[in-house]
């Protein structure tokens, strides 16, 4: 059971860590993940490896091909639109179910999460503070609607369009006040009125969407 313990908690690791990688693009999209090279450089068999190589496909960042092996999932247009409408249709629904089924327990940590998000410095240079923050508000929103799996859904696709953010949005064009636009949400969803936090959400995901295929098309 132990060593069990030990193999999850080895491939966690590594899955957490090529994530993060594959996110950030320090593993550019489309390029060859070489797993020998990787056991060495994570110091691991090609046990935890393979399983870890197995959850990211699941989780959309990761490609297998025969002879080909493992790469980094490619970006496109395509996939972008996909992530924004699928984002915009389950994050509707799970806000939706939140406002309704939320207690004060969840207004408290979406108003907390709000506060986090609005006194971390956003940096080019350091992200990561202000991703987690970020992060930690939209799933907030959600978490009230109790879904699990709705919510493990709205994770992986928050976790998909991050990269193209990443990638191409490290900076936001003058114009756009996103704080006011998470402030907007949040305080929709608190009143409980459903149909004008959605909106705003709905906005809000959408601005990003465009922003990121004006950036793609140059």
């Amino acid at each position: 059971m132990a060593a069990k313990t030990r193999k999850e908690t080895l491939s966690s690791r590594i899955v957490a860590d090529l994530r993060a990688a594959i996110v950030r693009g320090e593993l550019a999209p489309g390029e060859k993940i070489n797993l020998d090279r990787l056991r060495e450089a994570q110091d691991v068999s090609i046990s935890p490896l393979r399983e870890a190589m197995s959850r990211l496909a699941a989780d959309g960042l990761v490609a297998f091909e025969d002879q080909r092996g493992y790469s980094v999932t490619p970006v496109s247009l395509g996939d972008l639109a996909e992530i924004t409408r699928l984002r915009v249709a389950l994050e509707s629904l799970a806000l939706r179910g939140a406002v309704a089924a939320g207690d004060l327990d969840w207004e408290s940590q979406v108003m907390g999460a709000l506060y986090r998000l609005r006194t971390t410095p956003r940096s080019a240079e350091a992200p990561a503070a202000w991703e987690a923050a970020h992060t930690g508000f939209h799933m907030a929103l959600l978490r009230g609607a109790a879904m699990p799996l709705l919510l493990q859904f709205c994770a992986q696709l928050r976790c998909l369009q991050d990269r193209y953010r990443a990638l191409y949005l490290a900076d936001l064009p003058a114009g756009r006040d996103v704080q006011a636009e998470h402030d907007a949400i949040a305080a929709a969803a608190c009143a409980r009125n459903a149909d004008l936090a959605v909106s705003r959400l709905v906005a809000h995901i959408e601005a990003t969407g465009a922003l990121l295929r004006a950036r793609m098309l140059g």
